[in-house]
Protein backbone atom coordinates (compact mmCIF):
# COMPACT_ATOMS: atom_id res chain seq x y z
CA UNK A 1 0.00 0.00 0.00
CA UNK A 2 1.41 3.51 -0.76
CA UNK A 3 2.11 5.30 2.62
CA UNK A 4 0.35 8.76 1.18
CA UNK A 5 -2.73 6.21 1.66
CA UNK A 6 -2.15 4.58 4.62
CA UNK A 7 -1.62 7.62 6.18
CA UNK A 8 -5.34 8.21 5.39
CA UNK A 9 -6.66 5.48 5.65
CA UNK A 10 -4.88 5.56 9.37
CA UNK A 11 -6.41 9.04 10.24
CA UNK A 12 -10.12 7.89 8.90
CA UNK A 13 -9.94 4.90 11.22
CA UNK A 14 -9.14 7.10 14.45
CA UNK A 15 -11.32 8.77 13.66
CA UNK A 16 -13.89 6.16 13.10
CA UNK A 17 -12.65 5.23 16.35
CA UNK A 18 -13.42 8.30 18.34
CA UNK A 19 -17.28 8.58 16.61
CA UNK A 20 -17.69 4.85 17.91
CA UNK A 21 -16.36 5.45 21.66
CA UNK A 22 -17.95 8.98 21.92
CA UNK A 23 -21.19 6.84 20.76
CA UNK A 24 -20.51 4.27 23.19
CA UNK A 25 -20.42 6.46 26.13
CA UNK A 26 -23.73 8.52 25.18
CA UNK A 27 -24.96 4.68 24.58
CA UNK A 28 -23.70 3.39 28.14
CA UNK A 29 -24.66 7.01 29.91
CA UNK A 30 -28.18 6.39 28.59
CA UNK A 31 -28.66 2.76 29.68
CA UNK A 32 -27.54 3.18 33.42
CA UNK A 33 -30.01 6.17 33.57
CA UNK A 34 -32.54 3.81 31.86
CA UNK A 35 -31.70 1.31 34.71
CA UNK A 36 -31.72 3.39 37.56
CA UNK A 37 -35.57 4.59 36.37
CA UNK A 38 -36.74 0.86 36.03
CA UNK A 39 -34.97 0.51 39.92
CA UNK A 40 -36.77 3.78 40.78
CA UNK A 41 -40.24 2.64 39.13
CA UNK A 42 -40.11 -0.98 40.33
CA UNK A 43 -39.58 -0.24 43.68
CA UNK A 44 -42.29 2.45 43.73
CA UNK A 45 -44.27 -0.48 42.27
CA UNK A 46 -43.43 -2.77 45.15
CA UNK A 47 -44.62 0.33 47.45
CA UNK A 48 -48.04 0.50 45.74
CA UNK A 49 -49.07 -3.52 45.77
CA UNK A 50 -48.06 -3.63 49.43
CA UNK A 51 -50.12 -0.83 50.08
CA UNK A 52 -52.97 -2.57 48.28
CA UNK A 53 -51.96 -5.74 49.74
CA UNK A 54 -51.63 -7.27 46.14
CA UNK A 55 -48.48 -9.09 47.17
CA UNK A 56 -48.12 -13.08 47.59
CA UNK A 57 -47.64 -13.32 51.24
CA UNK A 58 -44.67 -15.73 52.34
CA UNK A 59 -44.30 -19.09 53.99
CA UNK A 60 -43.90 -17.64 57.28
CA UNK A 61 -46.45 -15.23 56.96
CA UNK A 62 -48.98 -17.57 55.40
CA UNK A 63 -48.20 -20.53 58.12
CA UNK A 64 -49.19 -17.58 61.06
CA UNK A 65 -51.80 -16.32 59.83
CA UNK A 66 -53.69 -19.67 59.75
CA UNK A 67 -52.34 -20.63 63.20
CA UNK A 68 -53.85 -17.67 64.32
CA UNK A 69 -57.13 -18.12 62.70
CA UNK A 70 -57.30 -21.94 63.48
CA UNK A 71 -56.84 -20.38 67.28
CA UNK A 72 -59.35 -18.11 66.85
CA UNK A 73 -61.61 -20.73 65.65
CA UNK A 74 -60.88 -23.09 68.18
CA UNK A 75 -61.61 -20.48 71.11
CA UNK A 76 -64.87 -19.43 69.33
CA UNK A 77 -65.87 -23.45 69.30
CA UNK A 78 -65.47 -23.20 73.25
CA UNK A 79 -67.39 -20.09 73.92
CA UNK A 80 -71.01 -20.72 75.54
Amino acid sequence: MDPKHSAEVSKHLDKQNQALMETYRAMSHELHKLQVEEETIMRKLYELMSAEGLLPKRKKEKQQEEKAVESTLENKEWEP
